[in-house]
């Protein structure tokens, strides 16, 4: 199961956010979004557990609650939907 966490603190760490879910149960992955440009964390993340009702279990206990002095916003993540393509060559 693939769970979007939002609304992180910026210096959360892949290995905070494994702790917090591994009371769950397995996690598989931790994948904190950053800015390509910065390198800076984006305030959201994914996490991967291999049982989905463990994962289920982590996103009623987690969501809404405070982690590292933010509150946050947990679900299951979505397939990420194709967006079209952008042409910048035809600019003038």
């Amino acid at each position: 199961m693939q769970i979007y966490v939002g609304n992180m603190s910026y210096g959360t760490t892949e290995e905070s956010l494994r702790a917090l879910f591994a009371q769950y149960g397995e996690v598989n992955s931790v994948k904190i979004i950053t800015d390509r440009e910065t390198g800076r964390a984006k305030g959201f993340g994914f996490i991967g557990m291999e049982d989905n009702t463990a994962g289920q279990n982590a996103i009623d206990e987690l969501n809404g609650k405070e982690f590292e002095g933010r509150t946050l916003k947990i679900n299951e993540a979505k397939p990420r939907e194709e967006r079209p393509k952008r042409n910048f060559n035809n600019r003038y």
